[in-house]
């Protein structure tokens, strides 16, 4: 057995144990979660019903909540893009992971909370029930905005990334 250090030396050009790289979220992590919010989702309508005697109402505010933040996230991917292109000063590395971080974790909620509107939604084809219609339009246009943010948070992501030489200089 070999005598190696219990953490990787502190310098990340060594060949033996290189730095660690972080990958953009994958379609496949977008996806899974997508159809976790769907099963929720479908799943909310039955069981509020259940528990509350009627389903929960959605108001038109989770749709603006989310569209404000999806702005905002297209606005910071923007931003970076331009410094990443040499237009702006280069934010420093920490901000950079900060922005990678916010981006990943936009797209991986983005896309729950569409699945679930998308569920909720769905779960009211067919019920012949009073403001059916409205929940399903409600609901709708709340999964457009989480696409959206989780486009955004997407877009923001890929904003962060840096060449293969580029340690963060």
């Amino acid at each position: 057995m070999r005598d190696q250090p219990p953490f990787p030396p502190d310098d990340p050009e060594d060949e033996q144990h290189p730095a660690g790289t972080l990958r953009p979220v994958s379609p496949a992590a977008l996806a899974v979660w997508a159809i976790v919010g769907l099963v929720a989702g479908w799943l909310a309508h039955p069981l509020s019903e259940r528990v509350n005697g009627v389903a929960f109402q959605v108001t038109w505010l989770p749709a603006l909540a989310l569209v404000f933040v999806a702005a905002l996230l297209f606005a910071v991917g923007w931003s970076t893009s331009r410094a990443m292109r040499g237009q702006r000063e280069r934010p420093a590395p920490h901000q950079m992971v900060n922005r990678f971080v916010a981006g990943r974790a936009s797209a991986l909620a983005g896309s729950l909370v569409a699945g679930a509107y998308v569920g909720y939604a769905l779960s009211w084809i067919g019920v012949a029930a009073e403001g059916g219609p409205d929940r399903m339009i409600h609901a709708g246009a709340a999964a457009v905005a989480a696409v959206a943010m989780t486009v955004a948070g997407v877009l923001l992501e890929r904003a962060c990334r840096t060449g293969s030489g580029d340690r963060g200089a």
